[in-house]
């Protein structure tokens, strides 16, 4: 039961490292691409999109994490055994 707890730890500690890691990369980038990007999607969006690069980043990254969250959220079920039946 201990090893099971130190081993959750370990990866709650690890996902946090890795989430601080990518939001330091883009506070960097945001630093030094503060020039004009465009964004052209012909189906989707109506038109061409103008925004500041570090804008965009920004955007790309919150849908890229909104949609992994999504993804790992699981029923917190796991295989549908109670904790008294193992």
């Amino acid at each position: 039961m201990i090893g099971a707890q130190k081993n959750m730890n370990f990866k709650l500690l690890a996902k946090a490292v890795v989430i601080i890691a990518v939001l330091a990369l883009l506070v960097v980038m945001g630093m030094f691409n503060r020039g004009d990007a465009t964004l052209d999607l012909p189906r989707i969006l109506p038109g061409v999109q103008h925004a500041p690069a570090c804008c965009m980043y920004y955007g790309f990254f919150a849908v890229g994490f909104l949609v992994g969250t999504l993804l790992m959220a699981g029923g917190g079920r796991g295989s549908g055994k109670s904790g008294k039946e193992k």
